[in-house]
């Protein structure tokens, strides 16, 4: 059941919400404008408010949802992580476009409320003190994640090493904003 559940959630985080909700809206491509990444972040800049929610909430979703199907099967803590990645994976990576995806916040939040909510509620807390105080999500979203690890290695130990790839998958993904961020030249609401 593992492997089905994992492929599964790849399967699923390979949907990408900021394109087919872009598409269904008759909004512009995510991957054409903006920064060029279908996340909400960049819906918010494009297509507005009500587009960049449904966004935020379908990738939430897609996250959440397999990492809960896993739970309700009895599969183990530590599975349930792996196949939390797996949908990271798929968002990051989608089978359906081109294996061109987003950076995976939403999605990697979604998993996290999933497995371990305190984890998921001190990740939002972080990322929303962090954009408060720097007005900029690319920074909010390079705390949020990485934050959370010594909470879980305390309490789901178990799922420290898949939710610790998750974060260095999401720091990856954020290498040219980290680099924009030192440069000063990283965008800003």
């Amino acid at each position: 059941m593992f492997w089905q559940l994992t492929l599964l959630a790849y399967l699923t985080g390979s949907l990408s919400f900021a394109i087919l909700i872009s598409r269904l809206a008759g909004a512009p491509d995510p991957r054409a404008g903006g920064s060029g990444n279908p996340g909400a972040t960049n819906m918010l800049r494009l297509a507005g408010k009500r587009l960049a929610i449904w966004t935020l909430l379908g990738d939430l979703l897609k996250g959440v949802l397999p990492v809960l199907l896993a739970a309700s099967l009895g599969l183990s803590v530590q599975q349930q992580a792996w196949i939390g990645l797996a949908a990271v994976l798929g968002h990051l990576y989608p089978l359906y476009f081109s294996f061109r995806g987003g950076k995976g916040v939403a999605t990697a939040a979604g998993a996290l409320l999933g497995l371990y909510p305190p984890a998921a509620f001190l990740a939002l807390g972080a990322w929303l003190l962090v954009f408060r105080l720097t007005r900029t999500s690319s920074a909010a979203a390079l705390v949020a994640l990485p934050v959370c690890l010594p909470l879980l290695a305390w309490q789901r130990p178990d799922a420290l090493l898949p939710m610790s790839l998750l974060a260095s998958l999401i720091i990856w993904r954020h290498r040219n904003n980290l680099r924009d961020l030192f440069a000063g030249r990283e965008r800003h609401f």
